[in-house]
């Protein structure tokens, strides 16, 4: 496993097909696939699989796994490292699967097809048939990355929406606990400088929303990935939107009470930073043609302003 998690893959001597490697890789998980079922199959009753038919067996499965490593091997970085780490997500998630299937069957007596091993089937199959889902190329892999980045800061976004509109208490849900005590600790409530604060970190979680919204549209619309330089412009765009979520995550989470201003002030500036750096790459980029600089622009602005009255509401905690 070690191999596909920090091997590197090589750039071929050859020159790479694009159309070629999918067509290999799709093959080489459909073997995997059948040879899950030959395997599972094989030890699913009784009477034992013979010493020959097993040794065969292990050969097959040994010789899918290597064909799934070699091809994944194939695709060069100069492909695109947000394209690379999807496919060897994927692969990763086979050879796993393989090797639990195969505990699972050396750990089970063999009466019948026990619960685990179907379940233990199952999932190599559907390792497998990942692959048909994957990105082609590396537009579509950074593509498929900024939606992820966008539903999760959605999610995070909403609950935070919900827990404002719930009034001054955001775990009025909890009615009575034998460790905490009754409910009724002001820990548990914002105050009105709370409130105020409160406001401009929505409006910087907004501005996240926003920011990942329109670049994940300008990489759909005008993202290419025929040269090297366009392939790594996309790559590190996805490098700094991937640390949108975590940075609106943890700013979110010292947004609950009871707040600690200087901490709230820290993380958004945190999120403030990220947020000007992917408007700045997205800007030099070839997905911002001179049509799309005006929304740069604006969430710049709505960031600076956002920022600004948070410094603004917490200057007295320096």
């Amino acid at each position: 496993l070690s191999a596909f998690t920090e091997g590197e893959p090589g750039e071929g001597r050859e020159p790479f097909d694009l159309p070629r490697f999918w067509d290999a890789l799709g093959q080489t998980f459909k073997v995997t696939s059948q040879e899950a079922t030959k395997l599972s199959l094989a030890f699913s009753r009784p009477p034992l699989t013979s010493a020959e038919d097993c040794r065969k067996l292990s050969e097959d499965v040994q010789n899918a796994i290597l064909a799934v490593a070699t091809v994944y091997y194939w695709l060069p970085k100069g492909q695109g490292t947000t394209l690379r780490k999807m496919v060897r997500d994927a692969t990763t998630e086979v050879v796993e699967g393989m090797i639990q299937l195969t505990e699972t069957i050396l750990s089970a007596p063999l009466e019948s097809l026990s619960q685990e091993q179907l379940i233990s089937t199952g999932g190599v199959w559907e390792a497998c048939e990942q692959v048909f889902n994957l990105p082609r190329d590396n537009q579509a892999a950074v593509a498929s990355a900024l939606a992820a980045c966008l539903g999760v800061v959605k999610d995070a976004l909403e609950e935070m929406e919900h827990a404002l509109v719930e009034g001054q208490d955001p775990y009025s849900d909890i009615m009575e606990d034998d460790e905490l005590g009754f409910r009724g600790n002001r820990d548990t409530y914002w105050s009105e400088a709370d409130r105020k604060l409160l406001s401009s970190c929505m409006g910087l979680m907004k501005a996240s929303k926003a920011c990942l919204k329109k670049v994940l549209g300008v990489v759909k619309a005008y993202g290419k990935a025929d040269s090297p330089e366009q392939i790594a412009q996309l790559d590190d765009l996805a490098d700094i939107a991937n640390e949108i979520s975590p940075s609106v995550d943890e700013l979110a989470l010292s947004m609950y009470p009871p707040m600690n201003q200087l901490a709230v002030r820290l993380n958004a500036a945190k999120l403030a930073s990220v947020l000007k750096k992917v408007l700045e790459i997205t800007k030099t980029s070839h997905v911002c043609p001179p049509s799309e600089e005006g929304w740069v622009q604006f969430l710049s602005g709505a960031v600076d302003h956002n920022m600004n009255k948070i410094k603004n509401f917490t200057q007295g905690q320096l």
